[in-house]
């Protein structure tokens, strides 16, 4: 991506740095972290498994209150908050020596990203006009895969160093790199508290919100392919392919680096309703399709597993960039304008499923079953991405009657307020999202 030099940045670039800031931290994190709590914090593997799985069950729950705290008190002091946390918890780990402490430490650092991911989402849909979102969250789908890769090679360097010191380096970056999105996130614009709709429910009204939940775990389904490259591809090449196990490192840089390149050229396919269930369905296919090139990996000698192996990851790029442009429309437009973080922090819960449950299933699936195991994931991520079609129209119907049940404020006219729910009840119907009739942006 290109930074233009500005004395002051607008929304989407800060919001990019931001997005750039926290991912190098996350990087560099996700590559060094096994190996810090066991070398340097002293844990047991099944103890750190058992700790982490622990963090994100209670972050999963913890996402969808703190998305409605940033509706009610507004996004932007939420998020910085959450991103002082996420920072707080980071530099905790730092002095933790224990199983106790690192369970408290674990489970803050969850909690934080969860709800951090819910209001940032808020923050961007006051900042951005809703036919502009998904283009946006494209861009920083972009720029977090180059932070991540900045992050990985940091982390790399402290896993060839391999010492305390180099581990404790990579987990200062990693605060630091939060309290940097802080600051980021400080900067933008004030985006007010939503007051709720009338009639719109109680608290966690999305938890009744039965078709947006179908929407939700059907989104989770698809998200099972989060845990390919990190665990099941590597074990799948080491355990039932003759391809060298550098091959890994490979496939990762390609998977960062095509989404760089082409994510935002393929959001651009998506811009209502009926597209991004089109892309989600090509997305389905094109996972079915990589899963049998996985499998058939197994089936020759290194070249040709490398071959294979290559191709699949090159079809599962193409899903991925699919699905998440498919499914950030689909949260934004399903959810109601007053309830974005709301419904934003339940949507987010699939990708804490799928990385507490995901390398579970993926590791029965594929390194006990074999070839099997790649035909039931590709078939039930196909069956998912068609199921999503009726799945969103009843959402998209629901949303629209509860529009119309909506009770009219006691000053207009019967002829006012049956005018009012009509052209309400209709943009609704049109798909529009857009919350800028709802969310007043306050310039500092």
């Amino acid at each position: 991506m290109t930074f233009r030099p500005a004395l002051r940045p607008g929304p989407r670039s800060l919001l990019a740095l931001a997005q750039l800031s926290n991912s190098v931290g996350d990087g560099a994190y996700y590559v060094t972290s096994a190996l810090y709590f066991t070398h340097v914090v002293g844990l047991a593997p099944a103890r750190i498994g058992l700790g982490l799985t622990l963090a994100w069950a209670v972050g999963s729950v913890a996402g969808v209150p703190l998305g409605r705290l940033a509706d009610r008190r507004g996004p932007r002091g939420t998020a910085v908050l959450l991103a002082l946390a996420t920072s707080a918890a980071v530099a905790s780990f730092l002095v933790v020596r224990a199983f106790v402490p690192f369970v408290i430490a674990a489970c803050l650092y969850a909690t934080a990203q969860s709800g951090l991911s819910a209001a940032r989402q808020s923050l961007l849909a006051g900042l951005v006009p809703a036919e502009e979102r998904t283009g946006v969250l494209a861009r920083l789908q972009a720029t977090l895969n180059a932070g991540l890769a900045v992050g990985a090679a940091l982390g790399g360097w402290a896993l060839h160093a391999g010492t305390d010191s180099a581990y404790l380096t990579v987990f200062a970056v990693d605060a630091a790199s939060f309290l940097v999105c802080a600051l980021l996130l400080w900067r933008l614009p004030r985006v007010e508290p939503v007051a709720p709709a009338p009639g719109a429910g109680g608290r966690l009204a999305v938890l009744q919100d039965r078709p947006y939940l179908v929407v939700a775990l059907l989104n989770t389904v698809l998200l099972l392919r989060m845990p390919l490259l990190s665990l099941g591809i590597p074990l799948w090449i080491t355990e039932r392919t003759e391809a060298p196990d550098w091959l890994v490192s490979a496939l990762f840089v390609l998977n960062t680096v095509a989404v760089m390149a082409f994510q935002m050229r393929t959001a651009r396919q998506v811009d209502g309703l009926t597209t991004a269930v089109r892309a989600l369905r090509r997305s389905g296919a094109v996972m079915l399709a990589a899963c049998a090139v996985f499998a058939l990996s197994a089936t020759g000698g290194a070249a040709w597993a490398a071959g294979a192996l290559i191709g699949g990851s090159v079809l599962l790029v193409v899903a991925e960039m699919l699905h998440s442009a498919g499914s950030w429309q689909l949260g934004f437009d399903l959810a109601p304008a007053d309830r974005i973080g709301e419904y934003q922090g339940l949507f987010g819960t699939g990708v804490t499923v799928a990385r507490t449950l995901g390398p579970l299933l993926l590791t029965a699936l594929l390194v006990d079953w074999g070839t099997p195991g790649w035909a039931v994931l590709g078939g039930a991520i196909l069956v998912a991405s068609y199921a999503m079609g009726p799945a969103a129209r009843r959402a998209e119907a629901s949303r629209a009657a509860a529009v119309r049940a909506t009770p009219r404020p006691p000053e207009l006219s019967a002829e006012d307020g049956k005018s009012t729910e009509h052209d309400t009840a209709r943009a609704v119907s049109d798909n529009s999202s857009d919350t800028t009739s709802t969310i007043r942006v306050v310039h500092p």
